[in-house]
């Protein structure tokens, strides 16, 4: 053996290494050893490569692939390795911005779920006020408030394909909605206007063109079954004109939550039937 020189056992204990690791990088041409004995086919390696093993380490830390490491080192350009890495920043970003999108999936099925906790019971009546929110969706293809909850399940389909083109995840398809527009909804005229997804500001990143549903007071009730949503919504539109509310804007049909563990043979939700109004105000 050289004088001076490590076996690969203490290289890779002073680098923190597995000797598996070095011969790895022998192997791809990373990091060859200064002298192997030919009788013993024994690596050994000079102290100063530990400055390459360092510079490896820290390129894996970037999140580079080894081949990457290894092409970025043999070219010996720095304009290389910093488009590489420019490269990498760009997928931590998507990275990072999917993982905030689906932060805040969960987020917001934590809230629907205390949201039904909480919740009055089927058939109450309360205003509440409701913050700003965020919502994306498609035109509804057809009336299915005069068919059964089979077009309902069609309009979905719709919806998530929608999504599904635009490279948007699936649990983002869980708060859906329904709307009827103000005019229709007003006379008691149940024609559906589109079906969305309740969304935040960062799903823009998808490429959705969110629009705002704006805070304010909501005439609400909510109910725990699809098929009572229009005697429900009827029973809303009569709160309203008997209280003298004004309808200020589209009607709702927010899905707060809806877990298919108790039965598999239909959809289970629990519904929030919402309608933004104004009050008459007295001298």
């Amino acid at each position: 053996m050289k004088k001076g020189l490590l076996n690969i056992g203490r290289m890779a204990q002073i680098n923190q290494v597995t000797v598996p690791t070095l011969r790895l990088y022998d192997r791809l041409g990373l990091l060859k050893p200064r002298w192997i004995d030919r009788d013993t086919s024994y690596r050994y390696y000079d102290v100063n490569q530990n400055a390459r093993l360092d510079m490896i380490a820290y390129m894996k830390e970037l999140g580079m692939s080894l081949r990457e490491i290894r092409e970025a080192l043999q070219a010996e350009d720095l304009a290389l390795i910093e488009e590489i890495l420019a490269q990498k920043n760009e997928q931590i970003h998507q990275q990072m911005r999917a993982l905030r999108l689906r932060h805040n999936a969960v987020e917001r099925a934590i809230a629907s779920i205390e949201r039904y906790r909480k919740s009055p019971a089927t058939g109450t009546i309360a205003l509440e006020y409701i913050d700003r929110r965020y919502v994306w969706g498609i035109p509804c293809q057809q009336n299915f408030y005069e068919q059964d909850i089979t077009a309902y399940e069609q309009a979905l389909t719709q919806l998530r394909k929608a999504l599904f083109q635009r490279n948007c995840p699936h649990v983002h398809s869980y708060n859906t909605g329904t709307s009827i527009t103000r005019d229709n909804f007003a006379i008691g005229r149940f024609v559906p206007d589109r079906v969305f997804i309740f969304a935040d500001r960062y799903t823009q990143e998808y490429g959705l063109d969110v629009s705002v549903v704006d805070s304010g007071m909501y005439a609400c009730i909510y109910l725990d079954r699809y098929d009572d949503e229009v005697p429900c919504a009827r029973k809303l539109l009569a709160f309203c004109r008997d209280n003298g509310y004004e309808i200020a804007g589209d009607y709702l049909c927010e899905v707060l939550t809806e877990f298919n563990v108790f039965d598999s043979e239909k959809r289970a939700m629990f519904l929030r039937l919402q309608v933004p109004v104004s009050f008459s105000r007295k001298g």
